[in-house]
């Protein structure tokens, strides 16, 4: 376990970075945090207002010789076919192969199961990838070429595959903060899909201790599915919502077609995170 040295978390003041700096902080690890803008993120972090895609002669000294890079920057990850995911691909490689050309022993870096594309059922590390996004392609190519860069050398190198994440919604570009966005401009339906769609749902909360745990970890590489491994119909998970949050707005089902490239269930093996967690636990 890594308590007494250093995990550097880029992209830290954003969506995910925020509730995964916290969590490390409250496990008493050492947390350098980096982003353009640090004003939001947990003031015990260790503070980088700093450009990763910048040149630097050893990028790795300039953030302190972090014992762990958990790489979860990047941007638009919301719009999943917005061009800025292509053009900012190469940065990121570039990024990580100077941090471990200087030095860098561990790198966990942030996944999406949108690598996969369209697939029914469990995905598991095997699970071949034919991503439908630009979001998905460029994850998945991000993906690849480190797995390429890395395969060769004395690095640990963990990919963590997150699936559907819910949970501080106002801040999030999900199907629930659109909900909640409706409900307080007083609609009294929301226009949805069929909602029979079947997807692994994890909220952030849980999502940042997965994060945090494995990369504290080395045992433990690879592909790792950051989930529940439990499919749930995205029409339950609304109705549910709705009934937490004591919402009047009705859902208008049949309103949009399902995306082309929604499975119509798809959800995790979620066996390595589960022995990480167990492990953190005995």
């Amino acid at each position: 376990m890594y308590k007494n040295k250093t995990i550097l978390v880029t992209g830290a003041g954003g969506y995910i970075g925020r509730f995964v700096v916290k969590y490390l902080l409250n496990l008493g690890v050492q947390v350098s945090a980096v982003d353009y803008n640090t004003e939001f993120i947990d003031e015990r972090a260790k503070k980088f207002e700093f450009n990763i895609f910048a040149d630097y002669d050893n990028i790795y000294e300039e953030l302190g010789k972090p014992d762990v890079c958990l790489h979860l920057a990047w941007r638009d990850g919301f719009v999943h076919n917005s061009e800025s995911h292509l053009q900012n691909l190469y940065s990121h490689y570039k990024f990580i192969r100077s941090m471990v050309d200087g030095g860098l022993q561990h790198v966990a870096v942030m996944g999406t199961m949108h690598e996969i594309g369209y697939f029914e059922g469990e995905i598991n590390e095997d699970t071949p990838t034919n991503p439908h996004s630009l979001y998905g392609i460029a994850k998945n190519s991000l993906r690849q070429s480190l797995s390429l860069l890395l395969q060769d050398k004395a690095v640990v190198f963990q990919w963590l595959r997150a699936f559907y994440i819910y949970g501080d919604d106002a801040k999030s570009k999900s199907v629930f903060s659109k909900i909640i966005q409706a409900e307080e401009e007083g609609k009294e339906v929301f226009p949805f899909t069929t909602g029979e769609n079947k997807y692994d749902f994890i909220t952030i909360e849980e999502l940042a201790e997965q994060i945090s745990l494995a990369a504290m970890q080395t045992k433990v590489k690879g592909i790792i599915n950051c989930c529940s491994g439990i499919p749930i119909s995205l029409k339950d998970k609304v109705e549910e919502f709705l009934k937490i949050n004591n919402f009047s707005i009705r859902l208008e089902y049949g309103a949009f077609p399902e995306r082309a490239y929604d499975s119509p269930g798809i959800w995790g093996d979620s066996k390595k995170i589960e022995d990480i967690l167990n492990d953190y636990k005995q």
